[in-house]
């Protein structure tokens, strides 16, 4: 009963997001209308949590390491992105251009104190979960670590420290990617002169194969971050991709295929090679 609980939370953001998106004229009313929403989402999990708690230890896990930080971290996401926004002094320009450089030089310095260098974040990074029972399991707290002073403040009941980690984790990654969006130029198919080669397909169809190749370490033997590779596609392509990391969670809690575009290569390929035959 709790997984589907769960699941249609995570479904619902997705589902939000597209609704406000069309709804909203601009990004200020939309992060302000997403902040609400998840913020609601968010207190409705902590009930369910505190009245039903856990069946077991894996599902438990499961909560803190992927749940709440997915619906906490696009909470602190679009609750940041209200904040930049609302305080951007013009709305277009050098000066516009500075501003958000400029906040993408804090975020990478809050991002270098605060998170990469810490032993959890590079846990976390690798993909290891054995010691998931030490980090998101509740009453699990070591406070010999040095832990920030925020862990005093939160609810014993509903947090494991770490799980809010995850959330900052997910929230400067969607900041980062923001930010960057906004100081990358607009019209990057300007960098290239061939117009007869361009993207036709989907955005998020873009966004997939450069997800998925970034995943398989097919590029520079995975040494290359997801964000040049997105750069260099969109200028290739002559297109602008926006927000990928946002587009790419929304692609991991879709319903169906998770991977549409890839299935669409894979008969798309069978096809052609079976004209050969």
């Amino acid at each position: 009963m709790s997984q589907r609980i769960y699941r249609d939370a995570l479904l619902s953001i997705s589902q939000q997001e597209q609704r406000i998106s069309y709804d909203s004229t601009h990004v200020i009313d939309e992060s302000y209308r997403m902040t609400m929403f998840l913020r609601e989402l968010l207190y409705q999990m902590k009930e369910h949590v505190l009245s039903n708690g856990f069946t077991n230890r894996s599902e438990e896990i499961e909560f803190f390491r992927k749940i709440k930080p997915q619906i906490l971290g696009k909470l602190i996401y679009y609750n940041k992105l209200y904040r930049v926004e609302t305080s951007c002094p013009v709305s277009s320009g050098k000066m516009q251009h500075k501003y958000y450089g400029g906040e993408l030089q804090q975020l990478k310095q809050e991002y270098k104190e605060h998170i990469c260098n810490s032993d959890f974040f590079r846990y976390y990074r690798s993909g290891r979960t054995d010691l998931d029972h030490e980090y998101f399991e509740l009453g699990k707290i070591n406070f010999n670590g040095g832990l920030n002073s925020y862990v005093f403040e939160i609810d014993p009941l509903f947090s494991t420290y770490y799980d809010y980690k995850v959330s900052r984790i997910i929230a400067n990654e969607l900041m980062y990617a923001y930010l960057l969006s906004k100081i990358t130029p607009d019209h990057l198919e300007a960098q290239t002169n061939d117009k007869d080669f361009y993207w036709t397909d989907s955005k998020n169809a873009l966004i997939e194969l450069i997800y998925a190749l970034y995943a398989a370490s097919s590029i520079s033997g995975g040494r290359v971050s997801i964000r040049k590779i997105s750069v260099v596609f969109q200028v290739l392509f002559r297109i602008n991709l926006g927000d990928i990391h946002h587009a790419y969670h929304r692609m991991k809690v879709r319903s169906g295929s998770r991977t549409t575009f890839l299935d669409h290569l894979k008969v798309s390929m069978e096809k052609y090679m079976d004209k050969d035959l």
